[in-house]
């Protein structure tokens, strides 16, 4: 294969096979292959992806299952056959890269240790993703993104003090698969700088991942002993900090950070020069443990005005505002629109718009490759490490693949 290192991605030429499933692994390999990864996804035949069936709102498909898996392709191997793994072998013998987030133990089931891996495929990184981390009281426990939000003290920071919450987004799925790919990508730096060496085993968990997001949180309990009470939209840390009710009904967001800024908010837009020279808001901790006094001032100037004239008197005076927006509102956003950030990704049910991977490098392109029917390239994937019609047809026959493709059957499964 011949990349043209004009518009080849950074990781173009790079192989990465995946076991993966729901979201966690899936991000990791989404951002291999937005970087210009190959990424082939091994699936189960029956069913595949469970992330497939969690709904069906894109036109017969999950919502979630088109956001982290365009740009892979499928191909369908039942690993509890002895053709399938040795099939899956062949597969690593030519890769550079295994993603795998399956359940406690499955791995070393399937004989996809550290050490066996190590031992068949000694080039090969590895990368692992589990809910605990190995060694643990809590190893052997499955791991979804909420349970470990609340095992690390997540949910106790978000919403309110008498309603703690999840945030929205499943941070530790996402965030844990940013972190994933991130261990790949300095491991595949380390080769290019150093040469090529032996394989690379990485472990990351969810929970070591959210207790890293947790880090203010923790050190404050540490040095304190206070837990802090979460604040719905606003920050234990700083002040003020909040979402406000504004004249035409909507959300004003403001956030001060530092005691110039205060001092604007207060005599720019404000007018309280009361406020901006008492002694008890002349500095951050003053103006935390007095919030609901600022909250209130603030507040009530925000009812009097229109979102329009609060962002425009905030801009002017250097203050962060924002507007309190919903998903449906994001969609027709302009600061995605004006940038051009949305581009049509194919999917077997048909065309999707999906935004740009976030970042922007100069010159390259995201592919923006199709979400994968299942088991969509099977055949094609397998006649690539030699396997011929004949063999395919037979294991076929013998459970060992998926049946032959079909985008109709695979858009309307589950």
């Amino acid at each position: 294969m011949i990349i043209d290192p004009r518009t080849a991605g950074p990781l173009a030429g790079v192989t990465v096979v995946a076991l993966e499933q729901a979201v966690s692994a899936p991000m990791c390999t989404r951002t291999l292959a937005d970087f210009g990864a190959r990424v082939i996804k091994v699936e189960n035949p029956d069913g595949g992806d469970f992330a497939r069936y969690y709904d069906d709102v894109v036109d017969g498909q999950a919502a979630h299952f088109v956001w982290v898996n365009r740009g892979k392709e499928s191909v369908t191997l039942n690993l509890k056959t002895g053709a399938g793994t040795e099939l899956l072998h062949r597969l690593l013998d030519r890769a550079d890269v295994l993603v795998s987030n399956l359940a406690p133990g499955a791995i070393d089931r399937l004989g996809l240790s550290a050490t066996e891996l190590g031992r068949q495929h000694p080039d090969l990184i590895s990368l692992s993703i589990d809910g605990f981390g190995a060694g643990g009281p809590l190893s052997h426990k499955r791991a979804y993104d909420l349970l470990v939000q609340a095992e690390s003290g997540v949910c106790s920071v978000t919403g309110t003090a008498d309603a703690p919450a999840k945030p929205g987004p499943p941070v530790a799925d996402v965030t844990t698969g940013l972190y994933s790919a991130l261990s790949i990508v300095a491991t595949l730096c380390g080769r290019l700088r150093r040469g090529p060496g032996p394989g690379t085993a990485i472990a990351v968990s969810l929970f070591d991942t959210m207790a890293e997001m947790m880090g203010y949180h923790l050190t404050y309990a540490r040095h304190s002993g206070v837990d802090q009470l979460p604040l719905g939209m606003s920050s234990p840390a700083v002040a003020p900090y909040g979402a406000y009710p504004t004249s035409d009904g909507q959300t004003v967001v403001l956030g001060t950070t530092n005691d110039r800024e205060w001092q604007r908010l207060a005599l720019e837009i404000l007018d309280r020069p009361d406020l901006a020279g008492n002694e008890r808001f002349r500095s951050n901790p003053g103006r935390v443990a007095h919030r609901a006094e600022l909250d209130a001032a603030i507040g009530t100037w925000c009812a009097q005005h229109d979102l329009a004239a609060i962002q425009t008197a905030a801009d002017a005076a250097g203050i962060g505002n924002a507007r309190y927006n919903r998903p449906s509102e994001v969609l027709a956003h302009p600061q995605l629109a004006e940038r051009d950030r949305w581009r049509g990704i194919d999917t077997p049910s048909g065309p999707i718009p999906s935004l740009l991977p976030p970042a922007v490098i100069e010159g390259y392109h995201p592919p923006m490759g199709a979400v994968p029917g299942l088991g969509e390239h099977t055949d094609a994937i397998l006649g690539e490490i030699g396997c011929t019609e004949t063999e395919i047809a037979q294991w076929r026959l013998d459970g060992v693949v998926g049946g032959r493709y079909s985008a109709v059957r695979d858009a309307h499964v589950g």
